[in-house]
């Protein structure tokens, strides 16, 4: 009986040694928690454009083995400069070009004195190719804007106000700001989430891969979606995978203030997942606030230049 007792005592350490050396599911937010980042090099290819204001480059970056290309506005004054990371939102990678999306924010934070990073996400433009990005939920893209932070804190540039640094998020690239609130608090000050996708991976899994919206018929899952319900299940039938992807499930980790800013008119990300989102932040403490636009769609159009106000005066709150 002690013999058995031992050899169980020993399978089950073997067994929880084995658990913690194979550490998280790499296809998680905890996964990124734990990862080493050493984002560098960051290199000023070209001149795009020059103005009397600020001088737009085209750069490229290191993300781990990857080269990531992108846009970088710097002001003509003489520096530091804080430093804003705008992330794009979804743009088919085939008709993507750099520095796509976000132009008119790009152009008007230079204005106000900031450097503006605009990564391109590995497969877009003249970045790196990653066959395996789509199957892995597109995680990478966040390791992508993550290593675009370090290679700002790791470059010999001057003019970097490395210290003072924010992030605005679109869309997608709202909820790529997510992945970074939650898994490496405190690596910029201030954050604006414009009209975000939700913090529950399975509602963007379901909208955009699985194409199952709520009111509308199913239409079919694509064959990506099938790829990945083979490799970890459905929302459904893996509640832990998918959980253990929402930043939801992590907010309590959110350090730095952040603004959310939707349209109650947006067709492409319902406005529900923001005030979701809102409301979650707040019953978890943390600095936060929202501003609705009556009638505003995806992209501001009349609304823009209060938003854009806005955004300005919270960044200056942290940032200088």
């Amino acid at each position: 009986m002690i013999k058995r007792l031992i050899l169980a005592s020993i399978i089950i350490s073997a067994l929880l040694t084995a658990c913690f050396a194979a550490g998280p599911q790499p296809v998680s937010l905890q996964a990124l928690m734990e990862k080493k980042f050493d984002g560098r090099d960051l290199r000023r290819v070209k001149v795009l454009a020059k103005n009397k204001v600020y001088t737009r480059y085209a750069i490229t970056y290191m993300s781990g083995d990857l080269k990531i290309s992108g846009i970088m506005n710097v002001p003509n004054k003489k520096g530091p400069h804080p430093v804003l990371i705008l992330n794009h939102g979804f743009i088919d990678p085939k008709y993507y070009t750099r520095g796509r999306g976000l132009k008119r924010e790009q152009d008007y934070f230079a204005k106000q004195g900031y450097i503006v990073i605009h990564p391109d996400y590995r497969n877009h433009a003249f970045s790196d190719k990653d066959p395996e990005s789509r199957l892995k939920l597109n995680l990478g893209y966040t390791e992508d804007v993550i290593n675009a932070i370090y290679a700002v804190k790791n470059s010999h540039l001057k003019f970097f106000d490395k210290d003072n640094i924010g992030m605005l998020g679109h869309s997608l690239g709202g909820g790529i700001a997510q992945n970074v609130m939650v898994t490496k608090p405190g690596l910029v000050k201030a954050y604006v989430l414009y009209a975000p996708i939700s913090m529950d991976y399975a509602d963007n899994f379901n909208r955009w891969i699985r194409r199952i919206r709520p009111g509308e018929q199913k239409y079919g899952p694509s064959e990506n979606a099938k790829k990945i319900i083979a490799l970890y299940g459905a929302p459904e039938d893996n509640p832990e995978f998918w959980d253990n992807l929402s930043p939801s499930k992590f907010l309590e980790n959110v350090e730095d203030p952040v603004l959310i800013q939707h349209g109650d008119a947006d067709k492409s990300v319902p406005l529900e997942w923001s005030e979701r989102l809102f409301e979650a932040l707040k019953e978890n403490d943390k600095d936060v606030k929202m501003y609705v636009y009556k009638g505003g769609k995806h992209e501001f159009i009349n609304h823009w230049p209060l938003f854009m106000r806005r955004n300005t005066r919270f960044f200056n709150k942290y940032l200088r």
